[in-house]
C-alpha cells in the first residue's frame, strides 16, 4: 500500500505524482500495462464526453470531463517520460512557444482589430512555423484523423479558393446529387459520387456558416425523435 498525503484540495502537481506512481512499482498493473496506442481511444472518449458536458452547458460535468482529459495528457507525458522522449514541462514549454508566436497581434507587431483578422494572423503565423508555402502543402497538412465533414471544410478552408456565389455551391449540389442517384441505380462508384456530394455539402455548409458535424448530428436526433413518436403513437 503507498501513503499516498490527504489534503483539503489536490492539484495538477498532485495528478502528475499520481500518475506517476500509478505506472510505478508498486502501482496499478492497468496502469503500468498501458502504451500511447492503448489508450489512444481513451483520449477520444473523453474529449467527446467534455464536448457533452459543453453542449449541456453544465459546469460541474465540465469540471469533472477536463479533469479526465486532463489526466490523458498527463498520463501520455508520463509515458513519454520514462520512454525518454519528452517530459510534461516540455509540452507545457512548446505550447506557450506556439501561443506566443501564433498570436503576433498581442505578443509582436502585427495587428487584428476583430477575430476574424487575429485567425488570419494566426494561421499566416502557423504557416511560416510549419514552412508550408502553398495552398497544397496547408491542405496536406490538415489532420487525418479529424471526423471527415471538418476535414472537409478545413481544406476548403486551406485551398486558397475564393468561396463560390450561392447559385454556384446550389448548382454543385444538385449535380453531385445527381450524379449520386446516377450512381446508385446504375451500379456506379457509389464511394466516389457519395463523397463528392458530401464534399459540396461542406461548402454549402461554410457558404451559410453552419457546422457541418453539428447540423448531421442535429438530423439524427430529429429521425430519432420522429422513430419513437411514431413508436408511441403505434403502441
Amino acid at each position: 500500500m503507498i501513503n499516498f498525503p490527504g489534503k483539503q484540495q489536490y492539484n495538477g502537481e498532485d495528478l502528475y505524482r499520481i500518475v506517476k506512481i500509478l505506472r510505478g512499482e508498486g502501482g496499478c498493473p492497468w496502469d503500468r500495462e498501458q502504451t500511447h496506442a492503448s489508450i489512444r481511444r481513451n483520449l477520444l472518449e473523453e474529449a467527446d464526453e467534455l464536448c457533452e458536458a459543453i453542449d449541456r452547458a453544465d459546469p460541474a460535468m465540465m469540471r469533472e470531463e477536463l479533469g479526465d482529459v486532463w489526466l490523458q495528457v498527463v498520463f501520455h507525458a508520463v509515458m513519454a517520460e520514462e520512454e525518454g522522449s519528452f517530459t510534461l514541462d516540455e509540452v507545457a514549454d512548446a505550447e506557450c512557444r506556439k501561443l506566443i508566436g501564433r498570436h503576433a497581434h498581442v505578443f509582436g507587431s502585427a495587428t487584428a482589430a476583430t477575430g476574424a483578422e487575429a485567425l488570419q494572423v494566426w494561421d499566416e503565423q502557423k504557416r511560416l512555423e510549419k514552412q508550408q508555402r502553398t495552398p497544397g502543402e496547408a491542405m496536406d497538412a490538415v489532420c487525418r484523423t479529424l471526423p471527415a465533414l471538418w476535414r472537409a471544410e478545413k481544406v476548403q478552408k486551406k485551398s486558397g479558393e475564393t468561396m463560390p456565389d450561392p447559385e454556384t455551391i446550389a448548382a454543385q449540389v444538385r449535380l453531385t446529387a445527381d450524379r449520386l442517384a446516377d450512381a446508385l441505380v446504375s451500379d456506379g462508384d457509389v464511394n466516389a459520387a457519395l463523397g463528392e456530394a458530401l464534399f459540396a455539402a461542406v461548402c454549402a455548409a461554410r457558404l451559410s456558416g453552419t457546422d457541418p458535424e453539428e447540423a448531421l448530428h442535429a438530423r439524427c436526433e430529429s429521425f430519432i425523435r420522429g422513430v419513437l413518436a411514431a413508436e408511441d403513437q403505434n403502441r
